[in-house]
């Protein structure tokens, strides 16, 4: 894995304390929001950016108080439409870090359409999915991720649609970094903001969180001591997909099958089991639809890390080369003429 820190520069002094306000934050104690909160509070102060040059960009619902407890600019936006707002704001002022703080409903649901097109127009901004699976804002109705049969407000009797995969919709979208990480492992995810912000485009991280409120314990299974080892898979570019108590599970793929098998035991050596790489968008397909609810027998662990990573000019960058092409050949534009088009009718 390349060095995280490789794109960093720290060059302008500030500590965790800088970016603390003075609001009263307000989330239900035990969130997974408060750490979410603590590590972007530790790591945006090593990435030696002037506070004035930061910009953090929510629509509507629990994860969208952010903007409020970070000491940067910010702005408390619309339901589903933070990436519309970040997207206008990085056109116009290329130069600003700007992070854009969602959740499952407010990206997936009403802000689905906007989510999916800023991944493909590839502007620099770093999208925060905090999934919970529930609505938590209006207290407890089913989201687009949660799974089928769970009883909420909404679905007494258990919900029947079937929940998106926000990592497959990114990746379906042409996302150019994707990864994923969990509120309950600090070190994970203080990495994994790093390299999102290292990306040169939009790098979507999906963070699994807790809503310990109406959908306690959805992720305890990946965050628990007893149970991770075996339903975790850390992702680490040239290095084997190996999980389990004693490393000693592996994954490997029969043709495009990944298949899980025992490594030292005469069944699989290390050599045998598939190397992780970022930037193959086949197999990352594949890591995505690790999907499987854990109850289900022989279901495969779920990844975490950086699934897919492809370098694409970033649209701003795009925007400016074109402007600048157009005003060289043509000199200053006419905006008259440009409203009024190349086709006219007259009316007899």
């Amino acid at each position: 894995m390349e060095n995280i820190t490789d794109n960093i520069t720290p060059e302008i002094k500030m500590t965790p304390k800088d970016l603390v306000t003075d609001q009263d934050v307000r989330w239900c104690p035990g969130c997974g929001d408060y750490s979410i909160l603590k590590q972007v509070q530790t790591v945006i102060p090593e990435l030696g950016i002037k506070r004035e040059n930061i910009v953090f960009i929510s629509g509507i619902g629990c994860s969208s108080r952010f903007p409020y407890y970070m000491e940067t600019y910010g702005m408390h936006s619309i339901h589903g439409r933070a990436t519309a707002v970040a997207s206008g704001l990085k056109a116009s002022r290329p130069e600003l870090s700007v992070w854009i703080v969602t959740g499952d409903g407010d990206a997936l649901s009403i802000g689905g359409n906007h989510f999916i097109h800023i991944l493909r127009r590839n502007f620099d901004v770093n999208i925060l999915l905090f999934n919970n699976e529930i609505y938590g804002l209006t207290k407890g109705q089913y989201s687009p991720t949660s799974p089928q049969g769970q009883i909420t407000k909404s679905t007494p009797m258990g919900s029947i649609d079937h929940p998106f995969n926000p990592l497959a919709l990114a990746l379906g979208a042409d996302g150019t970094f994707i990864a994923r990480s969990m509120d309950r492992d600090p070190k994970h995810l203080k990495d994994m903001l790093r390299r999102s912000y290292s990306h040169k485009g939009t790098s979507m991280l999906e963070i699994y969180q807790n809503c310990n409120v109406f959908n306690d314990g959805a992720f305890f299974i990946y965050t628990e001591k007893e149970s991770k080892k075996l339903e975790v898979l850390f992702l680490e570019t040239g290095k084997p997909l190996i999980f389990g108590e004693n490393n000693n599970k592996g994954i490997k793929l029969d043709g495009f099958k990944p298949v899980i098998v025992n490594v030292g035991e005469g069944e699989a050596s290390t050599n045998d089991l598939w190397i992780h790489d970022e930037t193959d968008a086949v197999k990352a397909s594949i890591l995505t639809r690790f999907f499987d609810s854990p109850a289900k027998e022989g279901h495969l662990p779920r990844p975490f890390g950086v699934f897919y990573e492809e370098k694409r000019t970033c649209y701003e960058d795009a925007m400016k080369i074109q402007i600048e092409e157009v005003t060289a050949k043509k000199g200053k534009g006419n905006l008259a003429k440009l409203i009024s088009g190349n086709e006219t009718w007259v009316i007899n």
